[in-house]
């Protein structure tokens, strides 16, 4: 269609919204917007954008920050990773770029923890660089108006999206045309429920002429969820408590959580508490015992079923492991937690 962009523009000025990280040109705000929104809704990723351009105002000022504070300030986002990367690439763009993004895409896609939709909406928002932003948003309108039948997670469906990014991004406002179709994804052509009565390309729209919006976009790949059952001990001495660091290979990688046990099927909780105390010097003479409702926690691929045991003991437990660390019950604030232990503890304390 050679009035998409046109179209998709007009309908962009009338119905966009106004979100700060659209109202400038600095990289690294672009940047770090791009990387909170990923996987993230706007209402919610808003809010962690400012939080994070108050702690850290420049690429350097994350740069130099800690892991342990960063992922503080990304706790409840999920998707750790992402915090992860983000510290990291920051430490790149400051120790081989001196604090500056490269001007162009070509530059920006050699930086560590940039893949290509990242480095094209920076290369688009930034520098105003002809470069079309392929996200999910765009690739379910894009599907859907022109009947795109390859799979997306495919090497041809891949192929076939880029070139027509390629040849219906607007030459003169690059920028303006991708905020428009990714915006246009977010607010009208949904996943569900999209509002095609008031579509402006309902003429042209393959998937609507041929009433198939739900097979679109198309996908091959279909990755089962791994069901896993955490249990946790919540060692609570007369003024510390017992927290361990996540290490490498967990899904919760730099995160802090509490000492426990993770089965491939239900445990018998009973049995791995009496097996908790015996190795770990604990008496139940000396401890009151409560045993919290099962949670419930989705991530992409796995599904966590965990029940935490809270331990109040009158006596320093014995026999830890080297990687748990002991601090003050007042301090716990202070450390990243994933969001199952957050909302485990802000029932505890209701």
């Amino acid at each position: 269609m050679k009035d998409f962009s046109r179209k998709i523009i007009a309908w962009y000025e009338e119905h966009h919204r106004n979100l700060p990280w659209r109202e400038t040109t600095n990289p690294y705000h672009i940047w770090l917007s791009e990387v909170i929104l990923q996987q993230t809704r706007v209402d919610q990723g808003l809010d962690y954008y400012l939080k994070f351009l108050r702690l850290f105002p420049s690429v350097k000022d994350l740069a130099t920050a800690s892991e342990d504070v960063v992922l503080k300030a990304w706790q409840g986002l999920g998707y750790y990773s992402r915090a992860r990367n983000l510290h990291h690439t920051a430490q790149w763009v400051v120790e081989e770029h001196g604090g500056r993004f490269p001007d162009h895409y070509d530059g920006l896609i050699q930086l560590m923890g940039i893949g290509p939709y990242t480095a094209a909406a920076i290369a688009s928002f930034a520098f105003g660089e002809k470069k079309p932003v392929i996200d999910g948003n765009v690739v379910r309108v894009l599907s859907r108006i022109f009947g795109i039948e390859h799979a997306i997670d495919s090497k041809e469906g891949k192929k076939a999206f880029n070139l027509l990014a390629d040849e219906l991004i607007d030459a003169q406002f690059p920028a303006t045309y991708n905020q428009a179709i990714m915006e246009f994804g977010a607010l009208h052509c949904t996943p569900r429920s999209p509002k095609c009565a008031e579509c402006p390309f309902k003429r042209q729209c393959v998937a609507n002429k041929t009433d198939s919006i739900a097979h679109f976009p198309v996908k091959k790949k279909k990755v089962g969820v791994k069901n896993i059952w955490m249990t946790y001990f919540h060692v609570e001495e007369p003024s510390h408590v017992w927290i361990r660091k996540r290490g490498l290979g967990s899904i919760w990688k730099g995160l802090y959580d509490f000492p426990g046990v993770e089965t491939d099927n239900a445990p018998d909780v009973g049995s791995l508490l009496s097996s908790f105390m015996r190795s770990h010097g604990l008496m139940k003479k000396d401890c009151v015992i409560t045993f919290s409702e099962e949670m419930t926690h989705i991530l992409t691929h796995r599904k966590i079923t965990a029940r935490f045991i809270h331990i109040r003991t009158k006596k320093k437990m014995t026999h830890v492991s080297p990687d748990w660390i002991r601090i003050h019950q007042r301090d716990l604030g202070d450390y990243g937690v994933p969001r199952l232990v957050d909302k485990y503890l802000s029932v505890l304390k209701r």
